[in-house]
């Protein structure tokens, strides 16, 4: 099936469907040579749709053209045997189990990436949801938090907001999510980013619940709209607000740091593979383990 449907792929006329052919092709070889994060055996299949998007060059975090993207990613993976009809999707809501305390991630696509693996490491500790979509920089926060908080209550409230912030962008750009730190102009300053910060803190304190404010992961090298040392300038102002606020830092930045090149996707980009995000979602279980059991880090 999957040498047919690339061969029609091949055959077709060049045109307004080249490019959609190129990601469809390049998508079949994310698939078999295993440079995406699913297989047969397992793995997280939103991942896969995320490295597989950056691998085509398509628009980041959900623009119009990557969910069309996505849709032509999703079939060809399905033909290619690596259907999600049996996965889970770390957006889709969770039913509580009774008496179990509840907790709450927010953040961008690398909490996306560890959020099914914390679940289910604090399986039978916690309820672990997550805001149904990717939180993007700390303005984005801002206009959604009621939404995301909703009216239930919180015992623990996971959250990290940074990559966004901190990202350089020009309309122009032809790169990925028109990511350009050259030309291109920061999605928010470290004042704004603070500030912004503070008003997020404030709000999610009134909820009663833990904070555990997750550090920004690492910057590395090559990064079309980000530049290598502004994670650390805007964790700096960060751990500011925190300290002021008294709430819990998870250090995934320390983590991560001097890893990228074992960890990350590929050069120049900020997420991770199943390897990394595993490794994340290890270390947010156990300090949610510890802000629940009434201690932090």
């Amino acid at each position: 099936m999957a040498g047919f449907v690339l061969g029609a792929l091949a055959k077709a006329k060049p045109g307004r469907h080249e490019k959609r052919r190129i990601v469809v092709i390049r998508s079949f070889m994310a698939v078999f040579c295993q440079r995406a994060f699913v297989t047969r055996e397992g793995g997280d299949f939103y991942q896969f749709l995320s490295a597989t998007a950056s691998l085509t060059g398509t628009g980041e975090y959900g623009t119009v053209p990557t969910m069309r993207t996505i849709a032509w990613i999703a079939l060809v993976t399905c033909l290619a045997g690596a259907c999600p009809a049996q996965r889970k999707s770390p957006m889709a809501p969770i039913e509580d189990v009774p008496g179990l305390p509840r907790v709450l991630l927010i953040g961008d696509s690398i909490s996306i990436g560890y959020t099914l693996s914390a679940r289910e490491a604090l399986k039978g500790v916690a309820n672990v949801h997550r805001i149904p979509t990717n939180g993007g920089p700390t303005s984005k926060g801002l206009s959604n938090i009621e939404d995301w908080l909703g009216s239930s209550k919180w015992d623990v409230i996971h959250f990290n907001w940074g990559l966004h912030d901190l990202c350089y962008r020009h309309s122009k750009s032809k790169t990925q999510g028109n990511r350009d730190k050259v030309n291109g102009s920061v999605t928010h300053s470290v004042e704004e980013y603070s500030a912004n910060l503070k008003k997020l803190v404030l709000r999610m304190k009134k909820t009663g619940a833990r904070l555990v404010f997750a550090t920004t992961t690492p910057v590395p090298e090559g990064e079309a709209g980000r530049k290598v040392g502004d994670d650390l300038r805007y964790n700096k102002a960060a751990l500011a607000v925190m300290e002021k606020h008294d709430v819990a830092v998870n250090d995934l930045h320390g983590l991560m740091a001097g890893k990228m090149d074992q960890f990350g996707t590929r050069p120049g980009n900020v997420h991770f593979k199943q390897e990394g995000s595993s490794l994340l979602a290890e270390q947010v279980a156990r300090v949610i383990r510890e802000v629940l059991a009434g201690g932090s880090e």
